[in-house]
Protein backbone atom coordinates (compact mmCIF):
# COMPACT_ATOMS: atom_id res chain seq x y z
CA UNK A 1 0.00 0.00 0.00
CA UNK A 2 1.22 3.57 -0.43
CA UNK A 3 2.72 5.32 2.15
CA UNK A 4 1.16 8.32 3.92
CA UNK A 5 3.57 10.52 2.93
CA UNK A 6 3.18 9.89 -1.00
CA UNK A 7 -0.52 10.12 -0.31
CA UNK A 8 0.13 13.59 1.46
CA UNK A 9 2.40 14.40 -1.48
CA UNK A 10 -0.57 13.22 -4.26
CA UNK A 11 -3.46 14.94 -2.45
CA UNK A 12 -1.30 18.26 -2.41
CA UNK A 13 -1.08 17.60 -6.25
CA UNK A 14 -4.39 16.53 -6.76
CA UNK A 15 -5.49 19.76 -4.61
CA UNK A 16 -3.71 22.91 -6.42
CA UNK A 17 -5.50 21.63 -9.91
CA UNK A 18 -8.77 22.02 -8.50
CA UNK A 19 -11.10 25.30 -8.51
CA UNK A 20 -11.33 24.93 -4.78
CA UNK A 21 -12.97 28.53 -5.07
CA UNK A 22 -16.28 26.95 -6.23
CA UNK A 23 -16.07 23.73 -4.33
CA UNK A 24 -16.16 25.38 -0.77
CA UNK A 25 -19.00 27.46 -2.19
CA UNK A 26 -21.01 24.30 -2.73
CA UNK A 27 -19.38 22.69 0.35
CA UNK A 28 -20.34 25.89 2.44
CA UNK A 29 -23.95 26.17 0.51
CA UNK A 30 -24.53 21.87 2.00
CA UNK A 31 -23.29 22.44 5.36
CA UNK A 32 -25.89 25.07 5.93
CA UNK A 33 -28.40 22.28 5.06
CA UNK A 34 -27.71 19.58 7.23
CA UNK A 35 -29.82 19.05 10.35
CA UNK A 36 -26.45 18.55 12.26
CA UNK A 37 -25.62 22.41 11.33
CA UNK A 38 -28.88 23.65 11.62
CA UNK A 39 -29.12 22.91 15.21
CA UNK A 40 -25.46 23.55 16.33
CA UNK A 41 -24.27 25.92 18.54
CA UNK A 42 -20.69 25.69 19.11
CA UNK A 43 -18.89 25.06 16.01
CA UNK A 44 -14.93 24.65 15.14
CA UNK A 45 -13.97 25.49 12.25
CA UNK A 46 -10.39 26.18 11.01
CA UNK A 47 -8.89 29.51 8.73
CA UNK A 48 -8.02 27.80 5.41
CA UNK A 49 -4.26 28.04 4.06
CA UNK A 50 -3.53 28.05 0.52
CA UNK A 51 -5.53 25.29 -1.71
CA UNK A 52 -7.67 23.90 1.97
CA UNK A 53 -11.61 24.22 1.40
CA UNK A 54 -12.97 27.65 2.83
CA UNK A 55 -15.56 26.88 5.25
CA UNK A 56 -15.47 31.00 6.27
CA UNK A 57 -18.51 31.40 4.58
CA UNK A 58 -20.38 29.98 7.45
CA UNK A 59 -19.39 33.16 9.45
CA UNK A 60 -22.34 34.82 8.63
CA UNK A 61 -24.63 32.49 10.39
CA UNK A 62 -26.16 32.89 14.22
CA UNK A 63 -23.55 30.53 15.72
CA UNK A 64 -20.83 30.44 17.79
CA UNK A 65 -17.65 30.13 16.03
CA UNK A 66 -14.47 28.80 17.53
CA UNK A 67 -10.82 28.31 15.56
CA UNK A 68 -7.96 26.45 16.63
CA UNK A 69 -4.90 27.35 18.01
CA UNK A 70 -1.02 25.34 18.50
CA UNK A 71 0.13 25.70 22.27
CA UNK A 72 3.21 23.07 22.39
CA UNK A 73 1.54 19.93 21.25
CA UNK A 74 -2.20 20.34 22.35
CA UNK A 75 -4.87 22.51 20.58
CA UNK A 76 -7.12 25.50 21.75
CA UNK A 77 -10.62 25.87 21.22
CA UNK A 78 -10.77 29.85 20.97
CA UNK A 79 -13.64 31.70 20.07
CA UNK A 80 -13.60 34.00 16.52
CA UNK A 81 -15.79 36.32 14.78
CA UNK A 82 -15.56 37.28 11.22
CA UNK A 83 -13.01 40.23 11.46
CA UNK A 84 -11.08 39.30 14.98
CA UNK A 85 -7.64 39.92 14.94
CA UNK A 86 -5.79 36.83 13.77
CA UNK A 87 -2.12 35.72 14.48
CA UNK A 88 0.30 33.81 11.87
CA UNK A 89 1.33 30.94 13.73
CA UNK A 90 4.71 28.97 13.39
CA UNK A 91 2.96 26.79 11.15
CA UNK A 92 1.64 29.53 8.98
CA UNK A 93 -1.60 29.03 10.37
CA UNK A 94 -4.15 32.23 11.02
CA UNK A 95 -4.78 31.76 14.89
CA UNK A 96 -7.00 33.74 17.18
CA UNK A 97 -6.03 36.22 19.66
CA UNK A 98 -8.85 34.98 22.33
CA UNK A 99 -8.82 33.43 25.47
CA UNK A 100 -9.13 29.61 24.99
CA UNK A 101 -12.83 27.90 26.17
CA UNK A 102 -13.37 24.10 27.17
CA UNK A 103 -13.93 22.33 24.07
CA UNK A 104 -16.66 20.22 25.31
CA UNK A 105 -18.63 23.17 24.63
CA UNK A 106 -18.31 22.17 21.07
CA UNK A 107 -21.36 20.53 18.95
CA UNK A 108 -19.26 20.35 15.86
CA UNK A 109 -15.55 19.98 14.73
CA UNK A 110 -14.95 20.93 11.12
CA UNK A 111 -11.68 18.41 10.36
CA UNK A 112 -9.11 19.88 7.83
CA UNK A 113 -8.03 16.57 5.97
CA UNK A 114 -5.72 15.81 2.75
CA UNK A 115 -7.64 13.23 1.91
CA UNK A 116 -10.63 10.40 3.41
CA UNK A 117 -11.45 7.15 2.75
CA UNK A 118 -14.89 5.23 2.86
CA UNK A 119 -14.39 4.01 6.02
CA UNK A 120 -14.07 7.54 7.34
CA UNK A 121 -10.64 7.39 7.62
CA UNK A 122 -8.72 11.05 7.05
CA UNK A 123 -4.80 11.48 6.10
CA UNK A 124 -4.10 14.76 8.11
CA UNK A 125 -0.78 16.75 7.78
CA UNK A 126 0.96 14.28 10.17
CA UNK A 127 1.47 16.51 13.09
CA UNK A 128 -1.40 14.67 14.29
CA UNK A 129 -2.75 17.62 16.60
CA UNK A 130 -6.28 16.74 15.76
CA UNK A 131 -6.01 13.09 16.13
CA UNK A 132 -4.46 13.96 19.96
CA UNK A 133 -7.31 16.49 20.41
CA UNK A 134 -10.09 14.47 19.43
CA UNK A 135 -9.32 11.46 21.18
CA UNK A 136 -9.17 13.53 25.02
CA UNK A 137 -11.82 16.38 23.85
CA UNK A 138 -14.82 16.86 22.20
CA UNK A 139 -16.88 13.47 22.97
CA UNK A 140 -20.04 14.52 21.91
CA UNK A 141 -19.24 16.83 19.24
CA UNK A 142 -19.70 15.42 15.60
CA UNK A 143 -16.38 15.44 14.06
CA UNK A 144 -16.79 16.28 10.11
CA UNK A 145 -14.23 16.57 7.60
CA UNK A 146 -15.03 19.14 4.54
CA UNK A 147 -12.89 17.96 0.98
CA UNK A 148 -13.77 17.93 -2.98
CA UNK A 149 -14.51 14.68 -4.20
CA UNK A 150 -11.16 14.02 -5.94
CA UNK A 151 -9.65 13.61 -2.13
CA UNK A 152 -11.88 10.51 -1.26
CA UNK A 153 -10.45 7.28 -2.01
CA UNK A 154 -11.72 3.75 -1.15
CA UNK A 155 -8.93 2.61 1.53
CA UNK A 156 -6.16 5.25 3.84
CA UNK A 157 -3.12 3.28 5.94
CA UNK A 158 -4.44 3.94 9.62
CA UNK A 159 -2.84 3.40 12.67
CA UNK A 160 -4.39 2.58 16.19
CA UNK A 161 -4.13 6.51 16.99
CA UNK A 162 -5.86 7.74 14.07
CA UNK A 163 -9.41 9.02 14.69
CA UNK A 164 -11.99 8.40 12.78
CA UNK A 165 -14.63 11.07 11.71
CA UNK A 166 -18.31 10.99 11.73
CA UNK A 167 -19.34 12.75 8.24
CA UNK A 168 -17.49 13.58 5.02
CA UNK A 169 -19.56 16.54 2.99
CA UNK A 170 -18.40 17.19 -1.08
CA UNK A 171 -19.54 19.40 -3.19
CA UNK A 172 -21.12 16.72 -5.07
CA UNK A 173 -22.85 14.09 -2.84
Amino acid sequence: MITKKELRKKAKEIRRSLDIKSISEKITDKIKGMDVYQHAKHIMIFYPLGHEVNLLGLLDDEKSFHLPKVNGEELLVCPYRDGDELEVSEFKTEEPLSEPVDPEILDIVFVPALMIDKHKNRLGYGGGFYDKFLSKNCANAVKIVAIPSALIIEELPSEDFDKKIDVTVCEND
